[in-house]
């Protein structure tokens, strides 16, 4: 799993060497990353059967780590970072989502006397978004965000909390407004 040259792409860039893609899936251009200042050595992995869409951005500051999990889908999502993100296997990331763990428009990055150490150490996950979870169109999750599996973020959500397994979260700020029924 080695980050490819994408043979569709229209961006004259390789994908970063540190970007690792999963069996059968689908990065729409290395212009993804065109503000990933990432260091670590596998800065993000995207599992098998997932979709990376159009306007998709990794702003990742130097510290990042991004992991997406198996047969997941992200259409024009902002991810923006200098922390760990995880997004679990079959999660659906609509339009225009920002994910971002700091206050600031784009994550820190290190000053050109500074560098990471030898061998950088595991990161607090500043973001995660459980298995089968929906995130709505525009919905904006920050850092200390925790989606329970089988959870729905509605469109326009601003969430900062943990979200239970299969609630629904929505509004601005966003607040708990109901439960899926399983079974």
């Amino acid at each position: 799993m080695t980050a490819p040259v994408l043979h569709h792409d229209w961006f004259d860039r390789p994908v970063p060497e540190n970007v690792e893609i999963g069996e059968r899936s689908w990065l729409h251009s290395s212009y993804a990353f065109l503000h990933n200042q990432c260091r670590r050595p596998r800065g993000v992995r995207i599992g098998r059967d997932s979709g990376i869409y159009n306007g998709t951005f990794f702003d990742l500051g130097p510290e990042a780590e991004v992991e997406i999990g198996d047969f997941c889908t992200i259409v024009g999502a902002i991810i923006a970072t200098n922390r760990r993100i995880v997004i679990h296997d079959f999660v659906f990331i609509s339009h225009e989502v920002v994910i971002a763990d700091s206050p600031w428009g784009v994550p820190e990055r290190l000053l050109p006397d500074q560098s990471l150490s030898e061998t950088p150490g595991p990161l607090e996950e500043s973001v995660v978004i459980g298995e089968n979870a929906w995130i709505g169109m525009r919905a904006v999750l920050l850092g200390g965000t925790r989606i329970g599996e089988g959870a729905i973020v509605g469109a326009g959500a601003v969430v900062n909390f943990a979200v239970p397994d299969f609630a629904i979260a929505a509004g601005n700020p966003a607040r708990i407004v109901g439960t899926i029924r399983r079974g």
